[in-house]
C-alpha cells in the first residue's frame, strides 16, 4: 500500500477517522484533567566510608572500603521502603496511612557511578511532598549511621549526610498536562488511521467511484444519487426536467457522445449490465435512453433481460408482449415496438419471460434485428441481465465493442466486479465506461458541475462546453 492509498482510504472514511481521533483525544484528556494533582519533592543524600576504627586508612582499605559502599548502596532503594525507616515518618508526622501507603508515594535511586542517594516523595500537596521526602532522608540517614554490628559494639562504617533538602515544588509533577494531550493527539491519529484502515478491509461493498475505477479501469460516464425521483414511472427528464437528477443523465448523455467515434453508416449501440441485481441497471437505461431522446436522436431501448423484465413496469407501460415474441417467431418488431414521450424513443419490452431466454437471446434472429436496429436509429440501448446471472452481456458487448457496466453503491461486491471485469476481458469485452449508481446525495458537490451539451449540439457535431471537473 502506498500513501496515496492511504490517503484515498482516509478520504473515503474521513467520518469514521474523525469519530476515532475525537474519542480517543477525549478519552485521554478526560483521563488526564481528571487526574489528581500530585507534586514531587527530592531530597538528596551522601554516603561516606568512615572505616572502624578512629586510626588513618591505608590505601588497601580505602579500596576495599570503596567496594564495600557501592555494594551496599544499592540496597538503599529497597531498604528504604521498610517500616523501620517509615514508621518513624508516620509518626514524626502525624500521617493518617498505613507503611505500606507510604511505599508507595517513596522511591529512591542511587544515581550511576556516584554514592549519591534520591529520595523523592510524590503527593497530593507540595508541602507535604518535602516534608516527607525530609523525614524519609534522615530517618534513612540514621537507619544506616547508626546501625551496630552483631557485635554490638561496633557502629557502621557507612555515614548517610543529608547535603540536600527538599523543597516544595512550584508546579505540579502529574498529571502532565501537555505531555498527556500530545500522547492523546498521537494516539487519536493512529486510531483513526487504524479504524479507517480495518473498516476498508472489512467492507466487501464497493463504496466510491475510486474503487470502481480500480477495478474496472475504466472511465466514469456520471454519478446518480440515491434519489425519490427515481420512483416515479417516468425518467427524470420527463418528470423533472430541471431536477439534479435529470442534470445528471444529461452529462451521461454528453459523456456516451464521447464513448465510439461516429459512425455513418449504422447507429451506436449501448449494452447496459451490472454485476449484481438490485444495482440499477434498468433505472440507468430507461433514463439514458430518455435523456438522448431528448437530445432529438432516435432511440430503441430493449429490455433484453429475459430472464426478469423490468422496463416496461419501470415506465409503466404495457409489456406482457415484448422480445421473446419476436424471437420465438410469434409476433415481428413492427407490431410491437412502442412510441414513448417523443416520436423519437421507441420502446421494445421484454414480454413473457421464456424458459431458454439464453438460447433465444444468443440467436441468429436476435443478431439479425439488432443489426437492422442499428441501420434505423442513432441509438439502441440494450438492457441486459447482470453477469452475476448470465453471460449475455458479454455476448452483446462483442456486436457493440465494449460495455456500460453500472455499479450500485454499497451492493457490488469487490471480488464480483473484479471477476466481472476479468471476465469480460477473457471475452475481450472490454468496460467502455460507469455509472456509479446510487451514491450519497450529500457527497456530490457543486464543484463536480459538468457542462452539458445543449439540445441541439449534437446535430453539428461539436461540443459546446466539456467537463470542466472531471469527478473520477
Amino acid at each position: 500500500m502506498t500513501i496515496v492509498d492511504l490517503v484515498q482510504i482516509i478520504r473515503k472514511r474521513i467520518a469514521t477517522v474523525i469519530v476515532t481521533f475525537c474519542v480517543v483525544f477525549a478519552a485521554v484528556a478526560a483521563f488526564t484533567f481528571m487526574s489528581p494533582t500530585k507534586y514531587t519533592a527530592t531530597a538528596e543524600l551522601f554516603a561516606t566510608y568512615t572505616g572502624q576504627a578512629d586510626s588513618p586508612q591505608n590505601s588497601s582499605e580505602m579500596s576495599s572500603g570503596a567496594s564495600y559502599l557501592s555494594t551496599q548502596i544499592k540496597t538503599y532503594p529497597q531498604l528504604i521502603k521498610t517500616q523501620a525507616v517509615l514508621q518513624p515518618v508516620i509518626s514524626d508526622l502525624n500521617l493518617n496511612m498505613k507503611v505500606s501507603q507510604l511505599a508507595d508515594m517513596v522511591t529512591a535511586t542511587n544515581p550511576s557511578n556516584t554514592f549519591m542517594v534520591d529520595v523523592s516523595v510524590e503527593a497530593g500537596g507540595a508541602t507535604q511532598s518535602a516534608d516527607i521526602a525530609n523525614s524519609v532522608a534522615n530517618n534513612l540517614s540514621e537507619q544506616i549511621s547508626s546501625a551496630l554490628y552483631t557485635d554490638g559494639a561496633s557502629k557502621s562504617p557507612i555515614q548517610l549526610s543529608v547535603v540536600q533538602k527538599a523543597v516544595p515544588p512550584e508546579s505540579p509533577s502529574s498529571p502532565k498536562t501537555v505531555l498527556y494531550l500530545a500522547a492523546g493527539v498521537i494516539l487519536g491519529v493512529i486510531a483513526a488511521i487504524g479504524a479507517a484502515l480495518l473498516k476498508d478491509m472489512i467492507n466487501t461493498k464497493v463504496d466510491d467511484t475510486d474503487e470502481v475505477k480500480e477495478l474496472t479501469h475504466s472511465a466514469s460516464l456520471g454519478t446518480v444519487p440515491r434519489s425519490d425521483v427515481f420512483d416515479d414511472t417516468r425518467p427524470a427528464v420527463v418528470g423533472n426536467p430541471s431536477s439534479r437528477e435529470a442534470e445528471e443523465f444529461r452529462r451521461i448523455r454528453t459523456n456516451i457522445a464521447f464513448l465510439n467515434p461516429d459512425v455513418h453508416d449504422r447507429g451506436h449501440l449501448l449494452v447496459i449490465t451490472s454485476t449484481e441485481p438490485s444495482e440499477g441497471k434498468t433505472t440507468i437505461s430507461v433514463n439514458t435512453a430518455a435523456a438522448i431522446a431528448e437530445d432529438g436522436k432516435t432511440v430503441l431501448l430493449i429490455d433484453a433481460d429475459l430472464r426478469h423484465p423490468s422496463v416496461a413496469k419501470s415506465l409503466g407501460i404495457e409489456g406482457h408482449v415484448g422480445l421473446s415474441h419476436i424471437l420465438s417467431g410469434q409476433a415481428t418488431p413492427r407490431e410491437i415496438v412502442q412510441k414513448y414521450w417523443k416520436p423519437n424513443f421507441h420502446v421494445l419490452p421484454a414480454g413473457r419471460r421464456p424458459g431458454n431466454a439464453s438460447i433465444l437471446l444468443n440467436s441468429q434472429v436476435m443478431h439479425e434485428m439488432v443489426v437492422q436496429a442499428l441501420q434505423q436509429y442513432d441509438y439502441v440501448i440494450l438492457d441486459t441481465a447482470p453477469m452475476s446471472v448470465s453471460t449475455d452481456a458479454a455476448v452483446f458487448g462483442r456486436l457493440a465493442d465494449g460495455v456500460v457496466m453500472v455499479i450500485g453503491k454499497g451492493v457490488a461486491e469487490k471480488k464480483e466486479l473484479e471477476a466481472t471485469v476479468q471476465s469480460l476481458g477473457t471475452a475481450e469485452v472490454p468496460v467502455l465506461g460507469y455509472v456509479f449508481n446510487l451514491a450519497d446525495p450529500k457527497k456530490i458537490h457543486s464543484k463536480n458541475y459538468y457542462y452539458y451539451e445543449d439540445d441541439n449540439s449534437h446535430k453539428d457535431g461539436k461540443t459546446k462546453s466539456r467537463d470542466k471537473n472531471k469527478r473520477h
